[in-house]
């Protein structure tokens, strides 16, 4: 663009535009879209054991933060791997249940959005989809391995992620030789590995109007990852942030199409900010391998360093001063527990 100082180019100077900031997100449960829909009295008995847990974490951030300590809850809905059911009974089911056990949740949000985020105005979906995952995808730096033949592909291209280097199952032995095996082996071990593979996306090849086109499945995983970075605050689109909390109103009414529902939706018009300094997931056991594989993942991603830096200054100036580690998941905390 041009301007009195000279021509730039329009994004070399891009503002990073700021972020409200609760100092804790905690999210409350996660249930398979069918238990919603058909399990109504365990999803009511699962998040009447949360009530009392919400409110001790929320007291804890006070002790920590002050009395005027920001948190808000979310809820994550799975429609991504169940695009085919209905939100109007899904959302409507989740919500009464929710009511019905005293449990307040601020904001809902869809997995989907963790894909690609679409803008809204007054409930519109407009323009082209932030495709948020392709973006974070872009960012995944994997660690550099010792020498090897090449016969596994890199991350970008195999959609695989380690913690280490694999094992030599997959070498091809040498002519005339047999190498002996070598196990797996976790970079940055003590005295044992704890190895960690874990598969990002998958890729198939599909007809398309008589023309074949190759689609990205996204793994959990990788979506849960996209999520917590949402949920901290730390994802630009051109120094913009990628989601704005669309409120909802008593009496509307939800869509009968998972793409009709905005990525984030703030339910309670008094909550605090969605993002958070701190983000706390409470989860069934089951999620227990799908967190860890989050944790791997968010070490290895490079984030706008301007974004991080920007988070921690915000920390530092808040009303009660906040240390804002720069690892992201040294502010991620979880609490499992015995469930569906």
């Amino acid at each position: 663009m041009q301007n009195a100082m000279g021509y730039s180019e329009q994004t070399e100077h891009s503002q990073i535009a700021n972020v409200p900031l609760s100092h804790l997100s905690i999210e409350v449960g996660h249930f398979y879209l069918n238990d919603i829909i058909n399990e109504a009295d365990q999803v009511k008995a699962e998040f009447r054991r949360m009530v009392p847990l919400v409110a001790a974490f929320i007291e804890s951030a006070r002790v920590e933060f002050g009395p005027e300590a920001r948190v808000s809850t979310c809820y994550l809905v799975d429609d991504y791997f169940q695009p085919d059911t209905d939100p109007s009974e899904v959302l409507g089911n989740l919500l009464d249940a929710a009511a019905d056990s005293g449990l307040i949740i601020d904001y809902l949000a869809r997995e989907s959005g963790c894909w690609e985020t679409p803008s809204f105005a007054d409930g519109v979906p407009l323009g082209e989809p932030i495709r948020l995952a392709e973006m974070v995808a872009a960012r995944i730096v994997a660690e550099p391995t010792p020498p090897s033949n090449g016969r596994r592909p890199p991350t970008a291209e195999s959609g695989w992620l380690c913690n280490g280097r694999r094992s030599s199952d997959d070498e091809p032995a040498q002519a005339m030789r047999v190498q002996p095996y070598q196990p797996p082996e976790e970079f940055g071990r003590r005295e044992h590995s704890i190895f960690l593979d874990v598969q990002l996306w998958s890729r198939r090849t599909e007809t398309v109007n008589g023309r074949p086109e190759t689609r990205t499945r996204w793994s959990c995983p990788f979506l849960a990852s996209v999520w917590q970075l949402l949920r901290l605050g730390m994802l630009r689109y051109e120094g913009a942030a990628v989601v704005a909390p669309y409120q909802w109103h008593s009496g509307m009414r939800w869509p009968r199409r998972w793409p009709e529902v905005p990525a984030v939706v703030q339910l309670n018009p008094d909550a605090a900010p969605f993002a958070a300094y701190k983000t706390l997931s409470m989860l069934p056991k089951r999620y227990l391998g799908i967190e860890h594989s989050v944790r791997l993942i968010l070490d290895h991603i490079d984030l706008d360093d301007d974004v991080v830096t920007q988070i921690i200054e915000c920390g530092a100036t808040d009303s009660v001063p906040v240390t804002v580690p720069r690892k992201v998941t040294e502010r991620l905390g979880h609490l499992l527990f015995d469930g569906s």
